[in-house]
């Protein structure tokens, strides 16, 4: 066929045509990672600000001045004080990571497009789980020996928990 005849218009047509349709048919399979990312988004901006933040500050009201309170004076009680603090830290930092990668993971959870810094959301993901597993294998294991020694301290502790989880009944203050 030659390239300046009128059926030759019709077949570099065809060319373009069969491009943009083979993109589309890539569409299907790029819909349910776009919808598993927008989920993910929702979850995660409901999960940390409802549950994250709150677990942070109930270690720094309830659990933290519990143990410190119950530590032995001199080495035990400095370590304990060293290590809340380290733990507090890490709550301001990951919160403050968080705050700054919230406003791309809202767009995401509405399909929009975002410059979210996804080497932020590894670092959050890499900083947490450090920051559980020193938790985990340092600080609750102390914080049981601790609060262990004296039943009335570990039952304190888990009366103030109860008490900031109960729902406040209309009528009963």
């Amino acid at each position: 066929m030659s390239a300046d005849t009128p059926i030759s218009n019709f077949n570099n047509c065809h060319v373009g045509i069969l491009k943009r349709l083979n993109a589309l048919g890539e569409l299907p399979a790029l819909l349910e990672p776009a919808a598993r990312a927008k989920a993910i988004a929702e979850e995660s901006l409901e999960f940390f600000r409802e549950a994250i933040f709150e677990h942070h500050l109930e270690e720094e009201r309830e659990l933290f001045p519990a143990v410190i309170a119950s530590a032995q004076p001199g080495e035990e009680l400095q370590r304990v004080k060293a290590m809340a603090q380290r733990l507090t830290e890490e709550h301001r930092g990951i919160e403050k990571l968080w705050k700054s990668l919230e406003k791309g993971l809202k767009q995401v959870s509405k399909g929009q497009s975002t410059e979210l810094d996804v080497g932020d959301v590894q670092r959050l993901v890499t900083e947490y789980q450090a920051h559980a597993h020193y938790e985990e294998t340092e600080f609750l294991p102390l914080s049981e020996q601790i609060l262990g020694r004296n039943s009335n301290h570990m039952a304190a502790l888990g009366l103030s928990l109860h008490m900031r989880h109960v729902k406040t009944v209309p009528g009963y203050i």
